[in-house]
Formats: C-alpha cells, sequence, structure tokens
C-alpha cells in the first residue's frame, strides 16, 4: 500500500482523494466533507502537512460553539475504532492499518481484553460520541489502559477533544511517513 505523491492530490478524483483521507485517518463522510474543498484547491508539499491541516480544521470545529459543528466533529473523532476490540468484530469497519496497528493489542490473556472492553465502555460512557483514541506505537496493553485510566479520570471532556485530536494526527502522521513515496 502506498500513496501518490502529495502535490497531485488536487488533480485526483474525489474518491482517490477520500481514500488518501481514509488511508491516514479513519474512513469518516464528515471528514471527506469537511476536507473536500481544501483536497480540490490545495497542493500540499507533503502528507505530513495534510495532517497538520486536518488537524487545525479539527481543533477549530472543537473551539466552536455551534451544534452544527460539534456533530460534524463528533462524527470524525468517532469513527476510529474501538482499541483492542476482538478482530472478529466489526471486522469490515477496521481498516487494514488499524488492524496492523492493533494486532498486538488484540493478543494476549483474555482477562486483559476483558478489562480493556470494560474500558472502552466506560469511556465513551464518560465522553459521549467519542471513542479512546492514542498513538499506540508499540505501547503494551496495560500501559495503553493506564492511560486510558488517566484521561477518564481526568473527566475534561474539552481536554479530552484536544488528546483525540492530537492523537488521530500523530496516527497520520506515522501511517504517512510509512506510506508516502
Amino acid at each position: 500500500m502506498s500513496l501518490p505523491p502529495s502535490h497531485t492530490l488536487p488533480s485526483l478524483s474525489q474518491p482517490d482523494q477520500f481514500r488518501v483521507l481514509d488511508t491516514l485517518f479513519e474512513s469518516s463522510a464528515d471528514l471527506h466533507a469537511l476536507m473536500a474543498p481544501v483536497l480540490a484547491s490545495e497542493a500540499f508539499a507533503s502528507y505530513a502537512h495534510l495532517v497538520d491541516a486536518v488537524g487545525t480544521r479539527l481543533s477549530a470545529l472543537a473551539t466552536t460553539h455551534s451544534p452544527a459543528d460539534r456533530t460534524v466533529l463528533l462524527g470524525i473523532l468517532g469513527s476510529h475504532p474501538r482499541l483492542g476490540r476482538p478482530p472478529t468484530v466489526e471486522a469490515e469497519a477496521l481498516s487494514e492499518l488499524s488492524r496492523q496497528e492493533q494486532a498486538q493489542l488484540n493478543a494476549g490473556a483474555q482477562d486483559l481484553a476483558e478489562q480493556l472492553a470494560r474500558l472502552n465502555a466506560e469511556y465513551e460512557q464518560t465522553f459521549p460520541g467519542l471513542r479512546f483514541v492514542t498513538f499506540v506505537n508499540g505501547r503494551s496493553r496495560p500501559e495503553i489502559m493506564a492511560e486510558m485510566r488517566r484521561r477518564i479520570d481526568r473527566g475534561q471532556a474539552d481536554r479530552e477533544i484536544e488528546a483525540t485530536i492530537q492523537a488521530m494526527c500523530e496516527i497520520g502522521q506515522d501511517r504517512a511517513r510509512k506510506l508516502e513515496k
């Protein structure tokens, strides 16, 4: 899997532009709608710049008080798959890159998997509309669960939205580094 040269984005078809977004992030109709005008008109020197542009737009949505903007933002942030879920659950909705990135979280003791599932549920109850997102980057399931617990206990939705945007961008940057030619 690779990405076309970033400077060619405006010349690609819209479905191909959206495939690039879906590769760097996760598939989201809200993200497609938010970024379609940008992808059609702006050339990027690198995919790192595109990821930064997405992050800037998401952060801008996070600071508005518009219910419509909040709905769009939560639609994008909520599109990320749950961490550590069994690979057979919603498998068609999990991108190949997410499947690879989460492989280590899906291996191991059943009791840790159940604890992670409970934490996911508690997180989503604490922060309606969000999914826990973090840049796994080789960290173990216990490390991820400790981070999740800290963020749940913090209980600050605005900071959680910022953390989720940052994590999504870190993941996008990592994918870009691996896939850009």
